[in-house]
This record gives structure tokens, C-alpha cells and sequence, in this order.
């Protein structure tokens, strides 16, 4: 979770391209700019939990042992340590519920209601592209985040299977620069052996 930041400054709702260093976020890699289109927050309505408790109990570890056989580029401690910063999060719970986004931190849920503000496009270095849905509160409790951003891969209105998530209180383009951690979450329902499933097809 993004934190620290408590600048309420709101950004631009243009969906230009904005291009950044990352090399590995998981996003989508190529698509046409003209095939994105604008989502609503029902397409991540449910209850959802975080997979960085399942990353501590060493449940992920088999995930991050077959990214290693496939990949020169890390080995299995370099993948696990840069998956432990990208889904570190005290927000163990999400729900969301028509405009409403409800966060479960630290054993207390705070509540916000959220407006769709747009969305932006992102270039890496490496030349693949996704995109992140941004949601603005309108509403709430004082410590629900001020700004929310989505990107699940997909870059039209569908369900979404699992998303990761950047939220915090600093303004949209701030939180744009965020590369390196990603919370992820998947259904409350989801079985430990079903996401690890899911990662290892991912």
C-alpha cells in the first residue's frame, strides 16, 4: 500500500500515454491504444484478499521456482524478494460494492465512495504496455485512500479474475510513478491451491 503522501491534488483525466522505466510489472504487453475503453467499478464488484500472506507462509514458493527455470534473468530468492515488495500490503481485504470501496487494514475497515476519473495508458522501456483504471473518493471515511487505481489486463469492461492495486493519498499522476508495488488481490473464495494455479499460468 502506498502511504506516507497526503497531497489530495487531482490530475488530468486524459488517457495519454504515459511512459515510465519498468521493465517487469505484470500488465498486458502489446495492444492498440484505440482498443482500450472506459470500465466501471462493477467489473472488480465482490470480496477480495490479498496473496501476500500466501507469498510469507512460502505457499508462492513453488510459483517463484518455476519463473526461475523458465527465466535467465532472475533466480528463485531474486524472484521472491522482488514479488515480496510488489504484493507487500496491510490491507488484507477489499470489498466493493456499487460506488463503494470498502479497505481492510490493520484490523479496521475504512469506507470511501469512489467516481470513475478515466484511465492511462503505460509504456515501459521494454516496450510492453498496460493499462490502470483510476478511481477518485467523493465520499468516506477520513483514511479511505484518496486515489485508487486498477489493472487487472484487460483494457475492456469485463469480471475481473484477480487485480492489483495502487491506492493511496497522493494525486493520480503520483501514483502513476508507483512500479514497484502492486498488491494483488483475488477472490475471498479463492482456494490457496486455485491461486497458485492462476500464478503459475498467469
Amino acid at each position: 500500500m502506498v502511504t506516507g503522501c497526503t497531497s489530495k491534488t487531482q490530475t488530468n483525466t486524459s488517457n495519454t500515454a504515459t511512459t515510465t522505466s519498468q521493465t517487469e510489472q505484470p500488465q498486458l504487453t502489446t495492444f492498440e491504444d484505440t482498443q482500450v475503453s472506459d470500465r466501471a467499478l462493477s467489473d472488480w464488484e465482490g470480496s477480495w484478499k490479498s496473496i501476500y500472506p500466501y507469498l510469507k507462509s512460502g505457499a508462492l514458493d513453488s510459483v517463484f521456482k518455476e519463473k526461475a527455470k523458465k527465466s535467465s534473468d532472475k533466480n528463485f530468492e531474486e524472484y521472491k524478494k522482488y514479488y515480496s515488495v510488489g504484493y507487500k500490503t496491510t490491507t488484507e481485504k477489499i470489498d466493493i460494492y456499487k460506488d463503494k470501496i470498502s479497505f481492510y487494514t490493520d484490523n479496521h475497515w475504512q469506507n470511501g465512495s469512489y467516481q470513475y476519473v478515466g484511465y492511462k495508458i503505460l509504456t515501459y522501456e521494454s516496450g510492453s504496455k498496460g493499462v490502470r483504471y483510476l478511481f477518485s473518493k467523493i465520499a468516506g471515511d477520513e483514511l479511505a485512500p484518496t486515489s485508487v487505481q486498477f489493472s487487472d489486463h484487460l483494457i475492456q469492461s469485463e469480471k475481473s479474475a484477480h487485480f492489483h492495486l495502487f491506492f493511496g493519498n497522493e494525486s493520480h499522476d503520483e501514483l502513476l510513478k508507483e512500479m514497484d508495488n502492486w498488491p494483488t488481490y483475488f477472490p475471498s473464495s479463492a482456494s490457496e491451491s486455485s491461486i497458485v494455479h492462476d500464478l503459475l499460468h498467469h
